[in-house]
C-alpha cells in the first residue's frame, strides 16, 4: 500500500541549508504505516525523493542487494547486501551527485513515530522514550546502519511482505493486524540493535566497539569515564573528544542509557524492587537511581511499571 506523502516544505538543517520537509499524512480508516518494495532503482519511488531532504517520521530501509552510496546528515555510507538502514526524524538524506545511477533492491517502510504509542501519555509521552524506538532516537546522534546476517534475512522479507500485504488488502481490522506487523518488524529491530559493539566493529569503528564492549561488561558496576579510560589506555579528555566526536554523546551518556534500558526490562518483567534493580544496573544509591531515571524518561520507575502494567491490561506489582 503506497501512502501519499504530504508535500514538502522547508526547513533549515543543522548545516543552515533549506531542505524540503517530508510529511506523513493523517487518513481516517488507514493504518498510519506505510510500505513500499524498492526496485531497481530508487528515484523511480514516488515516496523517496532524490534530493537531499528530511522527513517528520521514522523510518527504515532494509537492503537486499544493493550498489549505491547514500548520505545521511551529510556522512556517505557504501550501501551492501543486508543492510538496514534506521532514519530518525529530521536527519537529512541524499543520494550523491548522480541519484539516477543508484541501484537498490529491497524495503523501506515509514510511519509516525506516534503509530506505536496511540493515545499514551506519561511514561510513553514521548517518541524517544518508548523501549522499541530507542534505535531511532539514538539514531538522532549518529546515523545508524546494521547488518542482517544472511542466515535472518528470508524472515526479514518475511516481515516487509507481510506488513505489505495486510495494508494492500485492507480487510476488516487490518489497521489492528498492520500495526501488530509493525510492532514485530521493530521488535527485530531492537534485538539486533542490542548487539552494538559488534555493528560497531563491522562498521570499522573499534575504539567505539571497545567502549562499548566496556560498558556491556561493567554497567553493573560503579563505572566511571576514568574507569572506561583506563581499560583502553587513554586520557579521558582524548576518549570524551573521541566518542562524542563520533556518537555525539559522551560515555557517561552511553553507560547511563545502558544501565537505564536494564532497569527497564527489569521494570517491566520482574516484580524486583526498585531498591534491588538499582542495584543490579550499578547505583548503590537508591535515591540517586531515582534521581537519574526521572531525568531520563520525566516518570519515577515506579511511575515507568505502572504505566507499562497498564498498557498490557494487568494491574501493576
Amino acid at each position: 500500500m503506497r501512502q501519499s506523502l504530504v508535500p514538502p516544505s522547508r526547513v533549515v538543517d543543522g548545516a543552515g541549508r533549506g531542505v524540503p520537509m517530508v510529511g506523513f499524512p493523517r487518513v481516517p480508516g488507514v493504518a498510519p504505516v506505510a510500505v513500499a518494495r524498492i526496485q531497481e532503482r530508487i528515484p523511480s519511488i514516488a515516496a523517496i525523493p532524490a534530493d537531499a531532504h528530511t522527513h517528520d517520521f521514522v523510518a527504515l530501509c532494509y537492503v537486499e542487494r544493493a550498489d549505491a552510496t547514500v548520505l545521511i546528515d551529510d556522512r556517505s555510507w557504501q550501501v551492501t547486501d543486508g543492510d538496514l538502514f534506521i532514519v530518525a526524524p529530521g536527519q537529512v538524506v541524499s543520494f550523491g551527485d548522480r541519484p539516477e545511477r543508484l541501484a537498490i533492491d529491497g524495503w523501506v517502510v515509514w510511519f509516525p513515530a506516534d503509530a506505536v504509542r496511540p493515545g499514551t501519555t506519561g511514561a510513553y509521552a514521548s517518541w524517544r522514550t518508548h523501549p522499541l524506538l530507542f534505535p531511532f532516537a539514538r539514531g538522532t546522534d549518529r546515523a545508524q546502519r546494521l547488518h542482517v546476517p544472511p542466515a535472518d534475512r528470508a524472515a526479514w522479507i518475511g516481515r516487509f511482505a507481510a506488513l505489505d500485504e495486510e495494508l494492500r488488502a485492507r480487510r476488516d481490522g487490518h489497521q489492528e493486524a498492520a500495526l501488530a506487523h509493525l510492532t514485530l518488524l521493530l521488535v527485530a529491530v531492537a534485538r539486533l540493535s542490542t548487539s552494538l559493539a559488534d555493528q560497531l566493529r563491522a562498521s570499522d569503528e573499534p575504539l567505539l566497539a571497545a567502549v562499548f564492549d566496556i560498558i556491556e561488561q561493567r554497567y553493573h558496576e560503579p563505572i566511571s569515564l576514568a574507569d572506561v579510560a583506563a581499560e583502553l589506555a587513554l586520557t579521558a579528555g582524548h576518549l570524551t573528544t573521541v566518542v562524542r566526536r563520533r556518537t555525539g554523546r559522551t560515555v557517561q551518556q552511553w553507560i547511563v542509557q545502558r544501565r537505564m534500558q536494564q532497569a527497564r526490562t527489569l521494570l517491566a518483567e520482574t516484580g524486583s524492587t526498585v531498591a534491588a534493580i538499582s542495584r543490579r544496573v550499578g547505583y548503590p544509591d537508591v535515591s540517586y537511581f531515582i534521581k537519574c531515571f526521572r531525568a531520563e524518561h520525566a516518570v519515577t520507575p515506579i511511575q515507568w511499571r505502572a504505566a507499562g502494567s497498564r498498557r498490557q491490561g494487568t494491574p501493576p506489582g
